[in-house]
């Protein structure tokens, strides 16, 4: 068997080309972004096996999944935890009109927020869609998950859910290829009247999705990711899920005195739980994220026997990332001490590039509301949100994705002046769009400051969707081209970029300023790829 080191994004990228994938969409986020990444640069993405571009957002990405579905090929969409929030509106819609080509969606969350707003578990969302869930463990399993979920997904008519946390996103293993499985031939359902969600067809989709949930525990409960070790010291049991269950073996040393359920997939296994809760005097659930299976063992009221240890009880942390030592300490193991952390070198907080042009964006603003003390910046997801932070201290908020111009237009609404919306080039793309359709049709005071860096540069210099088209969109929307003005972030430019800044703010309604230079880290990759190719070094 070829054999390859992958990350584990990369690890189930791989595997769902291998199991047959026609078509990938995505919208980047971190941790993610590689599985995208990797299915575009693989021979079969390269030369358009597998389509694989980057879409405007995560909604639009799971619609185009769910299209390709509809005709009959494997489809898969990939997200961030916060993006599956984006992507609610079809996620739950899907599992009701189900899936003829197989459809997987994969959700990346980030405990312990390395990149993000929140700790969000994307398994909440089972129990919404009333969806299964596939819950790789190791980058091996990561590697089998897409064949699985196709497989699921086509048999039962259903898209799977496929979860990752950024420990195992993130980290490499030496993976076993197996054989690559053809693409599935065009097809469409034989009842295409099951995806027009009418109230009297929904019904009927709803009670069908119902009827399939026994199959799905059974699913569950036989999954090669479930299984159920025992043991003869069942004072405790062991849950572990997904990622946790790899803490568990390192902390035990692969030893485990007690029963050990590892749980891979979902619905949650209700035999398997059973069996524990029969036999053992108190259960410690493991599991990365929120305390999802611990919360529904020990119920309303809680259980009192067997005992239900976790992190409600304090045997784990509340919040964040677990680790080895973590469940160590829970079973009671006594481990290596920590050397502490050096104090050399001192931690630096994340600061925006050397040459960036957020900075003179960053500093031109400021100037502009030096007069202004009541005027407040309503900042968005992206490298520029750094402006938040000395030296700049410029942005007063950062909510979620394309809230910046809707934020800044309640504040207008309720009195504010001067209101400036910030927001990058994809995230205007992504959900900021609407938001200037909204400062339109109100006539609302809002100034959008939006920063083109000609690039997606938060995730890694992906293609932007609005690339070469931001004021001519700002004009179809309905901004008045006068007040559609371009400016060059370069300290050279600073007091007429200050000026331009002015007068937009002094504004009585919606205008835009596009802060237009190239990300100065594209840029450089840019020169030395020329550099190379022209047969120097680079």
């Amino acid at each position: 068997m070829p054999t390859r080191v992958l990350l584990g994004d990369e690890a189930l990228a791989q595997g769902a080309i291998d199991a047959g994938l026609s078509g990938a969409y995505a919208y980047p986020g971190t941790p993610s972004t590689e599985i995208t990444e990797y299915v575009q640069h693989s021979p079969e993405g390269k030369d358009g096996q597998v389509r694989c571009q980057w879409s405007a957002n995560e909604k639009t990405a799971l619609e185009a999944a769910i299209g390709m579905s509809f005709a009959g090929k494997r489809a898969m969409a990939s997200m961030k935890h916060v993006g599956l929030n984006v992507a609610a509106d079809p996620f739950v819609n899907a599992a009701l009109v189900g899936a003829n080509g197989g459809l997987m969606i994969n959700v990346a969350d980030d405990p312990s927020m390395h990149s993000s707003q929140n700790e969000q578990d994307t398994r909440v969302y089972t129990d919404l869609a009333l969806m299964p869930c596939i819950e790789p463990a190791t980058q091996a399993e990561a590697y089998a998950a897409p064949a699985m979920a196709f497989d699921l997904s086509e048999r039962l008519e259903i898209p799977v859910l496929v979860r990752l946390t950024t420990r195992l996103a993130h980290s490499r293993a030496t993976i076993e290829t197996g054989a690559k499985r053809d693409q599935n031939e065009f097809h469409l359902p034989e009842d295409e009247r099951r995806y027009i969600l009418l109230p009297a067809i929904a019904r009927g989709r709803y009670e069908e999705l119902l009827a399939k949930q026994p199959d799905l525990l059974k699913a569950s409960e036989t999954s090669a990711f479930t299984h159920y070790t025992d043991a003869e010291d069942r004072s405790l049991g062991i849950i572990a899920c997904g990622i946790a269950y790899n803490y568990l073996m390192e902390a035990t040393g692969g030893e485990h005195p007690h029963p050990i359920l590892k749980i891979g997939q979902y619905p949650i296994p209700q035999a398997h739980i059973e069996r524990m809760v029969a036999e053992c005097d108190a259960i410690l659930v493991v599991e990365e994220g929120y305390p999802y299976v611990e919360e529904k063992l020990r119920g309303l009221p809680a259980r009192t026997e067997p005992q239900i240890r976790g992190r409600l009880s304090g045997h784990l942390p509340r919040t964040g990332e677990l680790n080895p030592q973590l469940v160590a300490h829970a079973l009671g193991i006594e481990t290596p001490k920590l050397r502490p952390t050096s104090s050399i070198p001192a931690p630096r907080p994340p600061a925006l590039c050397p040459g960036c042009p957020h900075i003179d964006t960053a500093n031109a603003l400021k100037e502009a509301l030096s007069d202004q003390p009541n005027g407040r910046v309503f900042g968005d997801i992206g490298c520029y949100t750094l402006s938040a932070l000395p030296p700049y201290e410029v942005v007063d908020t950062c909510v979620e994705m394309g809230g910046s111009i809707t934020l800044a237009k309640g504040s207008a609404d309720a009195g504010l002046h001067p209101a400036v919306a910030l927001i990058g080039d994809s995230t205007f793309a992504h959900s900021g769009m609407a938001g200037l359709l909204d400062c339109v049709n109100d006539d609302s005071s809002v100034t959008i400051l939006i920063v083109d860096n000609l690039t997606t540069a938060m995730t890694g210099g992906q293609e932007s969707s609005a690339r070469n088209r931001l004021a001519t969109l700002c004009a179809g929307i309905g901004v008045d081209e006068a007040h559609i003005r371009v400016i060059q972030p370069l300290p050279n430019q600073h007091e007429a970029n200050v000026a331009v800044l002015r007068e937009e703010m002094a504004f009585n309604g919606p205008s835009v300023v596009i802060a237009e230079r190239e990300c100065i880290q594209t840029a450089r990759r840019k020169a030395r790829a020329k550099k190379a190719s022209s047969g120097g070094t680079a």
